[in-house]
């Protein structure tokens, strides 16, 4: 009997026409899990206000990075699955689904009936509700429609992992320069995510080491990513900082911001910029265009003088087998 696999990412529009990137913006938007506001006053913000302006410039945004294969996140995705297919063998049967959008999560089960065990791996490192929590809530709902359930194996984060670190280190390391100061940028969340996870205290700056006391604080496995990685890497505590990007919204968010922090780099006389997001393990809007057009816009017009947007991992070799040491450990 084979064994299953099942990879979970975010998601993409099917295209970047502005119908099709609303119709992904609202199936994402309204998750209870991504905005934790009551549902009417969800609905309200995303289709009254939301919505109606930010569909036309995701649109826009997802034109600058689209390419003649499709979305990025997809393609990446994909050739992640069939690298691990091939690597894998007959033994396992390996499917991608998205938690919104194409290819869907229910696709995906539905490929996987025949198996008796499921390792659900969400590739995204870091644990938060939003993302990772919302994809196993999911993949629940949809298994208990099933008349057999098969045995399922989740695997909930990734932050420290040794093989990932190993990995996303190999890729820094490749595109880095010795005289570059290192940004470590990850996908911020709302304050008030952080505190429902556990972690009473919302920490200004680097969080304490990830502790039973607070396994389950976003921010804090993201600041034990950075140590590890820094501490991988032979980086001083004067060569690289953590920041947050991606808010959406006036409520506060985790800090500090990356599009704040950039003046503080250009003060402190750091010039040449290196930006990888550890959050992501495949480039996206968030990575492409997000850091790779407007924040090196934004850079080099604070007077920097070099900006390398380091690539996520993407299919290279040692992720592939990164995620097979996940999934065997």
């Amino acid at each position: 009997m084979k064994q299953g696999l099942l990879l979970i990412n975010l998601g993409t529009p099917d295209s970047t026409d502005v119908s099709a990137v609303k119709t992904y913006l609202s199936e994402f938007l309204t998750d209870k899990r991504v905005i934790d506001l009551p549902v009417l006053l969800r609905y309200v913000l995303v289709y009254l206000i939301i919505l109606p302006f930010r569909a036309k410039k995701s649109a826009h945004a997802y034109q600058s990075i689209w390419t003649e294969q499709g979305s990025p996140l997809l393609i990446h995705n994909q050739q992640i699955a069939n690298q691990l297919q091939l690597k894998l063998g007959a033994d396992f049967k390996v499917v991608l689904g998205m938690r919104y959008g194409s290819p869907s999560i229910l696709n995906a089960l539905n490929q996987l009936k025949e198996c008796e065990s499921i390792t659900i791996l969400p590739l995204y490192p870091q644990y938060s509700s939003a993302a990772t929590g919302s994809s196993i809530e999911e993949v629940m709902r949809l298994l208990a429609k099933q008349e057999v359930i098969p045995s399922i194996t989740i695997i909930r984060d990734f932050f420290q992992h040794p093989s990932y670190i190993n990995a996303q280190t190999k890729v820094i390391s490749h595109h880095m320069d010795e005289d570059d100061f290192l940004l470590f940028s990850y996908h911020g969340i709302p304050e008030r995510q952080v505190q429902k996870s556990g972690c009473k205290t919302v920490c200004q700056e680097a969080c304490p080491t990830v502790s039973s006391i607070n396994q389950g604080c976003y921010k804090a496995q993201c600041h034990e990513t950075s140590r590890l990685l820094a501490s991988a890497l032979n980086l001083t505590e004067n060569q690289y900082t953590t920041s947050f990007q991606s808010r959406l919204g006036k409520t506060p968010w985790i800090k500090p911001y990356t599009d704040e922090l950039l003046s503080e780099l250009i003060a402190k006389g750091i010039k040449n910029l290196a930006v990888v997001c550890p959050s992501f393990v495949t480039d996206c809007l968030e990575t492409l265009e997000e850091m790779g057009i407007r924040t090196r816009e934004q850079w080099l017009k604070l007077g920097g003088k070099k900006f390398t947007l380091i690539p996520c991992m993407n299919d290279d070799p040692d992720w592939i087998s990164a995620i097979i040491e996940l999934i065997k450990k």
